[in-house]
């Protein structure tokens, strides 16, 4: 009687552990706004310092990046009302952070990349990539690849996936509907008959044979205590159908698991080629403008980073990295079959002349260039030469005509009045009618404020403004001294274990946590570190601003990997598989890359001018 009375007031508690349960699920994100600070006030009441508080905020906005446990623009204003409140920075001192110099670069690169997709230039740039490299699979995708890269160069990561994804779907929905339909054919010949279990469906353009499709019907319908009965059985019984299916059946199944293999190719390629190609610009993601920012503003002395200097020593690092992972997606699941990759001469098959004919349609779809898509490439083409042109250190730039003012302008200045152009330059021209006379049509600019509004990331203004606002209140607290005196020891470690164990963490860090937040909690701890071990910043700053790019592994890990995973052609397991792979590869090539053609690009090994000497004898109890 007691085992039966005890066990059931275990059945009766336990509804109430559930809900309780339950109710912590839900509200986990409410319990982790109000517990984070509470259990970390002992720092500023216990060490009553200056870098302890300003330690405390720095932990508390860190969390709440990491956790996403608020928006992270409003976790980036917590320093604006908790530094005053210490006494670590006036209010108007830290409100002047969060708008700098990043911000003007990104509104004037906002109104490129709203032109661009207006006015669909984005979409004749892919398709006319593509057709260049032919419909072969393998080159195919490397035409995605490029194209793809190429658009993130200049938009951010999540538009260039977000544009060529359609495209890639539409080819990938036409291979299938052609070997389908060659399929179909092929059976009716070797059976002297059509086959209807090989019907076509329009709606998805995929035929599966009815004997399958009965199966699964069938062992989806058992009780679950004869599971393993069941699989074992169908197991045993699918042996036997495979050997005894006809040659062209057991040629389509395999087709069908290639075809299978080469969208995910196609849709990884998508997501991995807009990461890698935000590489090779500053403003190409928004880590790198991050990057540069906090760079500039802490180093005001060093001039080195710019358009031109980060271009010129990325794009070997983005171009090795796009090829090693080509072959690598290839490879793992597709197989490497350099036979067929680069025939010549032969006949192309049904899948690749669906592929072409899709790719050629969506270009005629586009007609001639119109007159705002050439307006938008020149205006383009001039803000890429402005900046290639500013200060490119082997030729005197644009910049030296202006002795007087030498540093005023900096590349922000170019983005700022070519984006105003954008503002102004009409999206139309008259037209003459049958009797030869204008038609004038109302003014309207290639954009409006409306659109630009749609486009300006205003999240990641404000999530820098506040990494800039906690890397200010680090230098006035005195953090960052005290940090770089603990990291000291470090020394030690050979230089490229060091600025491995960066990249890594850093790799680490970024598959849960967004690249922004990522880049704007290290950059404040990799630069005293730098400092303390007498390094060049650069030397491990670069390498891990890159890094902080490869968020490969998960669909939640970036947009970008989100927007091809919602496609459906993927697995978590695909991605894992591909992205660890990625992964190794990218940090690989960053290491070979900073420790031979960056090296001379900066004059690595020797300890800069414009970083400060650090000899700190610092007393904090902290």
């Amino acid at each position: 009687m007691l085992e039966d009375s005890s066990f059931f007031r275990k059945v009766q508690h336990q509804p109430s552990a559930m809900k309780i349960l339950k109710y912590l699920l839900v509200y986990r994100r409410f319990l982790l706004i109000v517990l984070t600070p509470l259990l970390l006030l002992p720092l500023p009441l216990i060490i009553k310092t200056k870098e302890a508080e300003c330690a405390y905020t720095l932990f508390i906005v860190a969390i709440f990046w990491l956790t996403e446990a608020l928006p992270l623009a409003v976790s980036a204003l917590l320093p604006a009302f908790m530094f005053p409140l210490f006494g670590i920075m006036g209010s108007k001192e830290v409100a002047s952070a969060y708008f700098k110099d990043f911000h003007l670069l990104l509104m004037g690169v906002i109104c490129l990349a709203t032109s661009i997709e207006k006015w669909n230039f984005h979409k004749r740039v892919a398709l006319k990539m593509v057709m260049l490299v032919g419909v072969n699979p393998a080159w195919l995708t490397l035409g995605f690849m490029v194209s793809c890269g190429f658009l993130s160069m200049w938009l951010s990561n999540t538009s260039a996936a977000a544009m060529v994804m359609p495209i890639v779907e539409a080819v990938a929905q036409q291979i299938t509907r052609a070997e389908a339909e060659a399929d179909l054919l092929e059976m009716s010949c070797s059976n002297g008959s059509t086959n209807l279990a090989l019907e076509l469906d329009e709606n998805i353009g995929q035929s599966e044979n009815s004997d399958w499709k009965e199966k699964r019907k069938q062992v989806n319908g058992y009780d679950n205590d004869m599971g393993s009965t069941v699989c074992t059985i169908e197991k045993e019984n699918e042996k036997e159908k495979e050997q005894n299916l006809p040659p062209a059946e057991t040629g389509r199944k395999s087709r069908e698991d290639k075809y299978s293999g080469i969208f995910k190719v196609m849709c990884l390629c998508i997501a991995y080629s807009a990461t890698i190609g935000g590489l090779t610009t500053i403003t190409g993601t928004s880590t790198n403008l991050i990057f540069a920012e906090h760079f500039n503003t802490r180093y005001p002395g060093c001039q080195c980073i710019n358009f031109g200097s980060w271009f010129v020593f990325s794009i070997p690092i983005a171009v090795v990295i796009l090829l090693l992972c080509w072959v690598w997606l290839q490879w793992l699941f597709l197989g490497f079959d350099f036979k067929n990759m680069f025939k010549c001469g032969k006949k192309r098959t049904a899948r690749e002349e669906a592929s072409a004919k899709v790719i050629q349609d969506e270009y005629k779809k586009l007609g001639p260039m119109s007159y705002p898509e050439i307006v938008t490439f020149v205006l383009f083409i001039l803000m890429t030469l402005l900046w290639f042109t500013r200060d490119p250190g082997f030729f005197p730039g644009w910049s030296s005509l202006f002795p007087k003012y030498k540093g005023y302008a900096t590349d922000s200045t170019t983005a700022l009045v070519i984006g105003l152009l954008f503002f102004i330059i009409p999206a139309k021209t008259l037209t003459k009618t049958s009797n030869g006379e204008s038609t004038a049509f109302g003014y309207t600019p290639l954009i409006t404020w409306k659109e630009f509004q749609s486009c300006m990331p205003w999240e990641i203004a404000i999530l820098v403004g506040g990494g800039f606002a906690l890397a200010d209140g680090c230098e006035v607290s005195k953090l960052s001294a005290w940090v770089a005196n603990k990291l000291t020891p470090l020394g030690s470690l050979p230089l490229w274990l060091v600025i491995l164990i960066s990249c890594l963490i850093v790799t680490s860090v970024t598959e849960v946590a967004s690249n922004p937040a990522t880049i704007t909690i290290f950059l404040p701890i990799l630069s005293p570190l730098a400092e303390a071990i007498h390094v060049n910043p650069l030397f491990i700053l670069i390498p891990a601003t890159l890094c902080t790019s490869f968020a490969f592994l998960l669909p939640v890990a970036n947009p970008a990997n989100a927007i091809v995973f919602s496609y459906g052609h993927l697995t978590i397991m695909d991605m894992v598989k591909a992205g660890l792979g990625i992964n190794i590869i990218g940090v690989a090539v960053v290491m070979l890359a900073i420790m031979t053609w960056i090296v001379p690009l900066f004059d690595l090994y020797t300890y800069p001018s414009w970083a400060p000497n650090i000899s700190i004898s610092n007393s904090t109890g902290l």
